[in-house]
């Protein structure tokens, strides 16, 4: 759950995002708002655009580095096999 109040909206997250520095960030706020000790769904206490900006940045992210495996994977460098 993100937000406070009635601007508390339920949003599901990719686990992908579970060791991103960024979102690693907004735990620590729920868990120092809330404890680490909490029964149900994890609350994050951030605006929910707040959470929407950090999402986009991750995604964006992950987006980048997609394209530079698939790259990598077209263009592979094999000049090192052939050393002598």
């Amino acid at each position: 759950m993100v937000g406070q109040g009635e601007e508390q909206q339920r949003i599901i997250v990719p686990v992908i995002y579970i060791n991103h520095p960024l979102f690693m960030h907004l735990l620590k706020e729920a868990e120092e708002e809330y404890g680490f000790d909490h029964q149900g769904p994890i609350n994050i206490p951030c605006h929910v655009q707040e959470f929407r900006n950090v999402q986009g940045l991750i995604d964006k992210e992950q987006s980048q580095q997609q394209q530079q495996q698939q790259q990598h994977h077209q263009h592979p460098h094999h000049a090192w096999c052939f050393k002598a």
